[in-house]
């Protein structure tokens, strides 16, 4: 995905109850599960239908590096999906968001000024409908940029103009993030 969307997933993943499965092989019986079925599985992880069965029945128990990665990446985008859930729309309605971020922030300014953009770290308590306008999107297939306006229109208008209190109007420029991560 991206750097946003990554982090929005994240963020959501530390609210799971329970870890996610630790071996290949109940990972693969618990994407089974969920997919009903191995082939189902097999197109996902572009693997052989074979090669699943072999992983459900424990007869392979380590599987290659990238294989483990695309494995682990499938089971946890599945896993505890109502805790998951819950969270989301508990960010979205009450509790709302913390963004701490690493990035070029600025205006349209001369050089030189203190509207001039540089490098600020910022970590922020977003309201809850700037939580839910980032899941939203998110949910509708937002790309990268999509997201990552929203994120600055969210940090300009909490940071920089203080909820309307100032700089009416001032369009916030978010570039060249370094670091950016989500918390509920």
């Amino acid at each position: 995905m991206g750097i946003v969307g990554d982090g929005l997933n994240r963020a959501v993943q530390q609210a799971f109850t329970r870890p996610i499965p630790k071996s290949a092989g109940a990972q693969m019986r618990y994407l089974v599960k969920q997919l009903k079925g191995t082939r189902a599985v097999a197109d996902l992880l572009g693997v052989t239908q074979r090669t699943v069965e072999r992983y459900v029945k424990d007869q392979i128990r380590r599987p290659r590096p990238d294989l483990a990665r695309r494995l682990q990446d499938a089971v946890r985008a599945r896993w505890q999906p109502r805790v998951r859930a819950q969270a989301r729309k508990q960010a979205a309605t009450t509790g709302g968001i913390v963004i701490d971020t690493r990035a070029r922030f600025g205006f349209t300014a001369a050089p030189g000024t203190t509207d001039d953009a540089r490098l600020r770290r910022l970590t922020l308590a977003l309201p809850p409908h700037h939580a839910a306008r980032l899941f939203a999107a998110q949910d509708a297939g937002a790309g990268e940029q999509q997201l990552r306006d929203l994120a600055a229109e969210a940090l300009g208008e909490v940071y920089f103009r203080d909820g309307g209190r100032r700089a009416h109007g001032l369009e916030v420029e978010f570039t060249d993030v370094e670091h950016l991560e989500f918390d509920l």
